[in-house]
């Protein structure tokens, strides 16, 4: 807020217009500093580019670029160490930013020239989803990097697969693990390849039309790091479009979302290998909980509250969608809701996949209880059919025989593999005394060594590419 000629309070960016300010319950209402201030690095960034760039182009000296540039740095130090006021009157970040530096450099009155709060967020807002992305992508490969530590040590560890929560067929739980670990590389190559549509810069584009004044937007980009890989500046290319898109917003969002149906279907997995039913993994006590009634139990609550951060992530999401379905261009105030969704994904994504690390790291396989639940000859019935098959006999004839064999199994009460011979060699003449070499598992397990399969030789080779894989793109990221 300022004075005018008149002595009545305005507004400090539009106070020409009114003859008064917004009333305080207005103000209260409007307000987006509560939440926006976490982008003042960033703000301060452009603003620091934007001086540089009007410098450049004549319409700011040197000695007063010199002058906005220490000033911001001088702000920016005391919002690191918690010591600047910010005042809700002011709306927002950068009406704080601006008026506290105005306070101290003349100069900076003339910083907002040549540009608008509409592309000055939007500048500030791909800044930090290119950071945002970048520490996402960082607490992946971390995850990553656990769970191919974890199927290390668990290449010899076999387990139930399931398909409709009933036993399936046998994988090492190396197998398993490594599957988590297609899905968080796809979220890695997802956020890769989001910043590199943020990396496009809106700095320039005005409130709607661009400026008449001679600035030189290719020098701002540059200045703040939206290049190609040739070094060549990347600029928005419609000034409308560039206050009102809000697609990254929503695609940033969704990322999130869908990393968070991972994390939450891997918490699924271990939460039922963790109970008694199962005890395939026995979870750290770090990251357990107990019962305020019953000493006994030991509650797997981080993955439990995973499972609700995924929702909250399908929420923002939605959120954001809803939001920006009926506007009309350009820019609306209605999108000062759009920070708040893409804030707290970025939180929640950042603070669940660290916690999921950290329950990983502290997870334990349980052998006993893996070889036991393996040992079901069940679960090689579809071996069973290949063997047949090896002999001539159509699968979905092979198919009927083993299922007519487990009925038989089942009626008499005894395991598959204990039928007799002369038993199974009723139901199909051929069946020979190897039938039922078909239920060694190591034997099972060895014949699946093609591309994608469990095999052991397989597995090993994909825990090798996956490294190569996590050290390369770390490598690329630095």
């Amino acid at each position: 807020m300022s004075s005018s000629n008149t002595g009545k309070v305005v507004q400090a960016t539009y106070g020409g217009r009114f003859a008064e300010g917004p009333s305080a319950l207005m103000l209260r209402f409007s307000e987006s500093v509560s939440f926006d201030a976490r982008l003042a690095p960033f703000d301060i960034a452009g603003s620091k580019a934007h001086a540089a760039m009007l410098a450049r182009c004549g319409m700011l000296s040197t000695g007063e670029r010199d002058a906005i540039h220490a000033g911001l740095d001088q702000i920016l130090a005391e919002i690191n160490a918690g010591r600047f006021e910010w005042r809700t009157a002011l709306e927002d970040v950068h009406m704080n930013i601006e008026q506290a530096l105005t306070a101290r450099v003349p100069a900076a009155a003339k910083l907002h020239t040549a540009r608008s709060r509409n592309d000055q967020v939007a500048t500030d807002m791909r800044l930090f989803l290119k950071d945002a992305a970048g520490r996402v992508r960082a607490a992946l490969r971390a995850l990553v990097g656990v769970l191919l530590d974890l199927a290390e040590g668990a290449q010899a560890v076999l387990i139930p697969g399931y398909t409709h929560l009933q036993r399936a067929q046998p994988v090492s739980a190396a197998h398993h693990l490594l599957a988590y670990v297609e899905m968080f590389a796809r979220d890695l190559e997802r956020f890769g390849e989001f910043a590199k549509r943020a990396n496009v810069c809106p700095l320039g584009s005005g409130a709607i039309a661009g400026t008449t004044l001679p600035i030189d937007r290719e020098f701002a980009a540059s200045l703040l790091g939206f290049t190609d890989a040739a070094g060549r500046p990347r600029v928005t290319g419609n000034s409308m479009d560039a206050v009102a898109d809000r697609d990254l917003f929503v695609e940033f969002a969704s990322h999130c979302a869908l990393c968070g149906v991972h994390f939450s279907r891997v918490a699924e997995d271990l939460i039922l290998w963790s109970s008694a039913e199962f005890g395939f993994a026995v979870m750290t006590e770090a990251f357990t909980t107990g019962s305020s009634l019953m000493p006994q139990k030991k509650n797997p609550d981080s993955l439990e509250l995973l499972r609700g951060k995924s929702a909250r992530l399908q929420g923002n999401l939605h959120t954001l969608l809803t939001l920006t379905k009926g506007l009309p261009l350009t820019y609306n105030r209605d999108l000062q809701e759009d920070k708040p969704p893409v804030f707290d994904s970025f939180d929640t994504v950042l603070l669940s996949l660290e916690v999921l690390r950290e329950t990983l790291r502290g997870m334990r396989f349980n052998p006993a209880r893996c070889a036991g639940a393996v040992a079901d000859p069940l679960l090689l019935a579809t071996d069973l059919a290949d063997y047949l098959v090896r002999k001539g006999v159509p699968f979905r004839a092979a198919h009927h025989v083993i299922g007519t064999l487990v009925a038989l199994s089942e009626k008499q009460g005894v395991p598959l593999d204990k039928l007799s011979l002369e038993q199974v060699r009723a139901v199909d003449g051929h069946f020979d005394a190897d039938w039922v070499d078909v239920f060694d598992l190591g034997t099972a397990m060895r014949a699946r060594e093609r591309t994608g399969m469990p095999g052991p030789r397989q597995t090993a080779g994909q825990l090798a590419r996956w490294r190569k894989h996590l050290d390369a793109d770390a490598e690329a990221g630095a």
